[in-house]
């Protein structure tokens, strides 16, 4: 049973990738190297951050290369906001009286500035801030004040949070909503993988504060629903979404209980990009067993449907996806896209 918390900060409890991204950026300028996109900057970036840092500007002397970083840094300090269900999951920490411990690299200055805007920082007994390497401190953690390993978690976003978790002893697990990507992530093979932190409150509830449910019995598959949605000039919706390995596919999710498909499409549709759609047609259904590009084992039955999207098609993400795109079939091909949604687009265009 769970009985102590340790978070990472960034990219676990707020969102501060692209305030990083843009600073680094800052920094590969002033030093006369190329910048990064931000995928590149995901793929490279490490913790420790200064040997990530040694590895392209090593040239720079580590004082002048931090004042650089925070000049910029704080001149983006407000771009910097809490994650999606972060506030929940601190409450429900505190309902359920949960020890919470904070192991972060990020500075005591800027974690100041940015607890007081979140908030957050009543909910978290023990900071320990400014830690570049955080294996080093972990064990001290659990040593002063006493805590068991088996009944410690470890929450991060990165291979060097699991890492750490592993060093100590403890449980980890490893959201989807900072900087690593699926594939980095299981690479470090954490306890478990959550999409966000709303995720791994569900599975503790379900759970009676356990991070893995007994064995169940019997398991059937779970039917949804997604659409292929199309605007006036032939363009079609596609989004990037971390749950599928950064890959690109179509909007959609659960039917509920009681409800018809294609009422369940409008509503997902509705919930994760906002536009209505009318001309609904059923295409195919897909048999998704085991889909090594999703985030977690699942056998899901896709029911694949296009559509055209009414009134004005401004689309507005809800957290499930970080980006989408209008393309058209070339665009669409030319895109890392998961295999369901390959599949989709073989059926209807050919």
């Amino acid at each position: 049973m769970i009985r102590n918390v340790i978070f990472d900060w960034s990219g676990t409890l707020v969102d501060d990738l692209p305030a990083v991204w843009n600073a680094s950026n800052y920094i590969f300028r002033l030093a006369g190297v190329p910048e990064m996109t931000l995928e590149q900057f995901r793929s490279e970036f490490q913790l420790p951050f200064r040997g990530f840092y040694e590895r392209y500007v090593a040239h720079v002397p580590q004082p002048e290369l931090e004042r650089w970083f925070h000049e910029s840094f704080g001149q983006l300090q407000h771009t910097v906001v809490a994650l999606p269900h972060a506030q929940d999951f601190l409450e429900f920490c505190r309902a359920q009286g949960f020890r919470t411990f904070l192991l972060s690299a990020v500075h005591p200055r800027l974690y100041e500035i940015q607890q007081q805007a979140t908030g957050f920082g009543p909910y978290l007994h023990h900071p320990y801030l400014g830690v570049n390497d955080k294996r080093e401190r972990i064990r001290s953690i659990l040593e002063d004040h006493g805590l068991s390993a088996s009944e410690t978690v470890f929450i991060g976003d990165m291979e060097h949070d699991v890492e750490t978790a592993r060093h100590g002893g403890v449980q980890s697990v490893a959201v989807l909503t900072g900087y690593n990507r699926l594939d980095q992530l299981r690479r470090a093979r954490p306890d478990l993988i959550v999409e966000h932190l709303g995720e791994l409150r569900q599975l503790l509830e379900r759970n009676s504060l356990r991070l893995h449910a007994p064995p169940e019995g019997k398991r059937f598959p779970i039917p949804t629903v997604g659409g292929l949605i199309f605007r006036e000039d032939g363009r079609m919706l596609l989004m990037r979404t971390a749950k599928w390995s950064d890959m690109w596919g179509i909007p959609g999710g659960k039917i509920e209980w009681g409800e018809a498909s294609e009422a369940a499409l409008r509503r997902e549709l509705w919930e994760e990009t906002g536009l209505e759609v009318s001309d609904i047609r059923f295409v195919m259904v897909q048999d998704a067993i085991h889909p090594p590009e999703f985030y977690k084992d699942a056998h899901f039955l896709l029911m694949n449907y296009t559509c055209q999207v009414t009134g004005t098609p401004e689309v507005r993400l809800n957290e499930e996806a970080q980006e989408y795109r209008w393309v058209t079939e070339s665009e669409a091909r030319a895109l890392p896209l998961n295999t369901p949604t390959r599949v989709l687009l073989d059926a209807v265009l050919g």
